[in-house]
């Protein structure tokens, strides 16, 4: 099974913002998807279904950003030895607007979702996609931009990065984390 968690905060104040790509990557994705089953648990909003016959277990945290590890920890060890694998979805402020990144392991960078997850696992050994917003413009605190949304001029570009950040997660329940890092890196 594939743990897939879109990171975001939830509530209308927050849909759209930066800090919420990684829910409306996940949505996206869901929207292709057949015969899903829906519910809520783990503190999550929760999709089981399949992708080429592969099970998903697709997260979208309502602990807010910060506290993201309590729905991910939940749902691991509900899974346990089931989850063979683990992405998470989420914005990063130093990759420019609308690339994408794949990473296995390593660091959280400040991301505090990520550090969330990291504590409450107990590990750094989780995959991630990382989808670019850019960095701040000058004079503008990292939280307060985080939670603004896209301009005009950068929405139709987010919009079709969000469609490559859905193939690019086709690729990893394929192809796998390495395939990914060399083809999206």
């Amino acid at each position: 099974m594939f743990l897939i968690v879109g990171l975001g905060n939830p509530g209308k104040e927050y849909e759209h913002t930066k800090h919420n790509i990684g829910f409306a990557i996940l949505n996206r994705f869901i929207e292709n998807l057949d015969n899903k089953k829906e519910y809520t648990k783990f503190n999550s909003l929760v999709v089981e279904s399949f992708y080429r016959d592969k099970k998903l277990l697709l997260l979208k945290p309502l602990t807010f950003m910060n506290n993201s590890g309590i729905a991910v920890a939940s749902a691991y060890r509900f899974y346990g030895s089931e989850i063979k694998s683990i992405l998470i979805v989420h914005d990063d402020l130093d990759i420019s607007l609308g690339e994408i990144k794949f990473k296995s392991g390593g660091g959280t960078a400040g991301h505090k979702g990520l550090e969330s997850i990291a504590n409450s696992l107990k590990s750094l050994d989780f995959d991630r996609l990382r989808f670019g917003i850019g960095r701040p413009p000058q004079g503008i605190e990292a939280s307060e931009y985080v939670l603004s949304g896209f301009n005009k001029d950068e929405g139709h570009e987010v919009e079709l990065c969000i469609d490559k950040a859905v193939e690019a997660i086709k690729d990893y329940i394929d192809r796998g984390i390495d395939y990914c890092m060399n083809k999206y890196n």
